[in-house]
């Protein structure tokens, strides 16, 4: 069923407010941060392109319903792993890492979408199961249903993105009905296996990200640097910062990458804590109106959905502000809709889209 002009006075602006806020602040952000010559940086455009295309998919997956496209979800779900299997072996090399597709016009990176697409996948199973996600059957189906791109994603490699789909499988299966006991059994069981994990699954890479996280004096040069510079960037922006595209970390580059990982520490050096506390405050509002969306929905499956992209985006923030501000291991998990990132903007517009649909349609039979 298509979109119908009445179900307009149930959309919550509120939420796409503060959605399009969050954004602003980040294309403002990035402005500063790559502005140099008197322009701005590429990055620049191709963030407010990558936003266009974005608020376009946010209207499109806003205007289907949501029930016609979990209905589909299967086949989403097999054409979005087999997009993975094809980066695999003809995806685009950056730094190391296989994950974009040319397209020509841009560069696609699939993996951002995996967490609409496990999130899809799995209420629709748990919704159609009556028994929801109360037997360890359900639960290992569903985590069979994760793994698959799990693994792919991780192979790229690109640990960071992967862990991204555990807070969406965790999330909808706890409102699923899913008993704490087997969630504790799962979390000791992930530390008995963790030196195992070090010792064959680890990468040296990461390793190195994780040691140098307990102790980044031991290498302030090398490893540590990128922990030790954000913390410095968090910390010099006082109470009211430094001023738009006046501040020295971000703007003569001892910062890497500023404008992707550390936006937000760029963000509290510019606009200092006064600026954090007006992001920080609209990143809360938007987690908490979307679980209520998830509160409000007409059926489980609606419920199931917003719960599985919301832990998902929840995640991706806190981690994202607390690397930032020298609290987790340096990863490559950027700030969702105030990074730079096209496929990682389109994606997460498009979850919100999907929010607002489960809201908007709480009202129709």
């Amino acid at each position: 069923m298509m979109f119908e002009r009445r179900l307009s006075f149930h959309i919550d602006w509120a939420l796409v407010a503060a959605v399009l806020s969050l954004c602003a602040i980040g294309l403002v952000m990035i402005y500063s941060t790559t502005y140099g010559q008197d322009a701005a940086g590429p990055q620049f455009w191709t963030q407010l392109y990558a936003l266009t295309l974005g608020v376009i998919a946010l209207v499109i997956c806003l205007s289907i319903d949501y029930r016609a496209l979990a209905e589909h979800s299967l086949l989403v779900y097999g054409l979005f792993c087999a997009s993975l299997f094809y980066v695999m072996f003809f995806g685009l090399v950056r730094g190391g890492a296989r994950r974009w597709i040319d397209l020509g016009v841009f560069n696609l990176q699939p993996s951002e979408f995996g967490r609409l697409v496990v999130a899809l996948i799995l209420a629709m199973y748990f919704g159609e199961n009556r028994r929801g996600a109360r037997t360890t059957g359900d639960l290992l189906l569903g985590a069979v249903l994760v793994s698959v791109p799990f693994l792919l994603i991780v192979r790229q490699p690109d640990l960071g993105t992967a862990a991204t789909l555990l807070p969406v499988f965790v999330g909808i299966a706890y409102v699923a009905g899913m008993r704490m006991q087997l969630l504790a059994v799962a979390a000791l069981t992930g530390v008995l296996l963790a030196p195992v994990a070090w010792t064959y699954a680890l990468q040296g890479y990461q390793k190195e990200r994780i040691t140098t996280f307990i102790n980044p004096e031991r290498d302030p040069r090398g490893a540590g640097y990128q922990q030790i510079q954000a913390r410095v960037t968090v910390g010099s922006g006082g109470l009211t910062g430094k001023g738009f595209r006046d501040g020295t970390q971000g703007q003569y580059k001892f910062l890497p990458v500023a404008h992707n990982d550390f936006i937000f520490s760029v963000l509290a050096e510019e606009w200092g804590f006064i600026g954090v506390l007006v992001a920080l405050g609209l990143y809360l509002f938007v987690v908490l109106r979307s679980f209520e969306a998830a509160r409000l929905a007409k059926d489980r499956l609606g419920a199931y959905l917003v719960a599985g992209i919301t832990c998902g985006f929840a995640f991706q923030v806190i981690y994202n502000i607390t690397m930032s501000a020298g609290l987790a291991p340096v990863k490559g998990l950027t700030l969702p809709l105030m990074s730079y990132g096209g496929s990682a903007v389109i994606a997460t517009l498009a979850g919100f889209g999907l929010i607002l649909n489960v809201r908007m349609r709480r009202f129709t039979n």
